[in-house]
């Protein structure tokens, strides 16, 4: 049974990162709203093909006309994700069938489960409430949280002999730290994204000509509730508002850029243990990597495949400083 636990939480991390992926591409093509209902799409559980359906799907829902593409793009990712969550539910099942194997954790899956849940919720709220940013930002961080913590539940069963020698676990603060100072820039990178600022400052390194761009309304740009009834779809902000969105991004890319390389090349340097030296080394690469697409993604103007990528290298490198942190743990006496 407990292996059929590990084979189901590796398929989740796995559908996960496609799951959070396709969530980007979405949002990219301006496909969040495809399907005006929820869970199904038009009121049935496929996207109407046949003439007599699409017209149905147009009387029922006049002011947003079937468009069958985006339609599609959104139902794939429900799909995605209600695998994702099918499978998570069966691995919570297992490990609690399972509870009297010392090999086996219980409440992580269980914790996991609930969170999956309530990002079913939010997945069905970033429709119901035409694509509030402040709900759509929700629903990235609770995929990359569901990820997260499937990939943690592996990296345990992958060390569980090196850590149940351990009498407890040590976090590494600097570790820590590099990891709430990324999940902040990816929040920020979210806020840009659902707020359309993507392109906000299409030069670089400069931002609209300046260096610190004056016309920047930065309280405007980071009000999180601007109450119910709003379409969201393609934004509602000015363009001084965006501009401040996607600078502050910018500044936090900076930021992330030099702690994590820091943090990255200081553990390289001087940890003992070859497991630590390599996440640390993973997590540069994937650190330099997703600040070179960054870039190249104002630079060449936000193509689809490479603004895919950025959020696809995004997840990644969570995970690389996930299995830093958890290797830092498992590993303190010769980290």
């Amino acid at each position: 049974m407990y292996q059929w636990y590990i084979r189901l939480t590796g398929l989740a991390a796995c559908l996960a990162i496609v799951v959070v992926v396709l969530g980007a591409w979405v949002r990219l093509t301006d496909a969040g709203l495809g399907c005006p209902d929820w869970p199904g799409c038009y009121g049935s559980l496929i996207v109407p093909a046949d003439e007599a359906s699409v017209a149905a799907a147009n009387e029922a829902f006049p002011e947003r006309l079937l468009a069958t593409e985006k339609a599609w793009h959104e139902m794939i990712h429900r799909y995605a994700a209600s695998t994702l969550g099918l499978a998570i539910l069966i691995a919570a099942f297992l490990a609690w069938r399972n509870r009297a194997d010392p090999r086996q954790p219980v409440t992580l899956p269980l914790i996991l489960l609930g969170v999956v849940i309530f990002q079913g919720l939010l997945g069905m709220w970033t429709v119901t409430l035409l694509l509030k940013p402040l709900i759509v930002l929700a629903h990235l961080l609770g995929g990359l949280t569901t990820l997260g913590m499937a990939f943690w539940l592996l990296l345990d069963h992958f060390r569980q002999d090196e850590s149940s020698r351990l009498k407890g676990r040590i976090a590494y603060q600097p570790a820590v730290l590099g990891l709430v100072i990324l999940v902040c820039q990816i929040a920020l990178g979210g806020w840009t994204s659902s707020n359309y600022a993507a392109l906000a400052c299409p030069d670089l390194p400069t931002c609209q000509g300046e260096w610190w761009p004056p016309e920047a309304n930065f309280a405007e740009g980071f009000i999180l509730w601007r109450g119910l009834g709003i379409d969201y779809e393609f934004g509602v902000l000015d363009a001084p508002s965006r501009v401040a969105i996607h600078y502050t991004h910018r500044l936090g890319a900076m930021v992330t850029f030099l702690l994590l390389g820091w943090l990255a090349i200081h553990t390289i340097r001087n940890s003992a243990n070859r497991a630590v030296r390599h996440a640390g080394q993973v997590a540069l690469i994937t650190l330099i990597a997703q600040v070179s697409i960054g870039i190249s993604v104002v630079w060449f103007g936000l193509p689809l495949w490479l603004a895919t990528t950025h959020n696809g290298i995004a997840a990644l490198l969570l995970l690389t400083m996930i299995n830093l942190n958890h290797a830092k743990a498992t590993y303190p006496a010769r980290a």
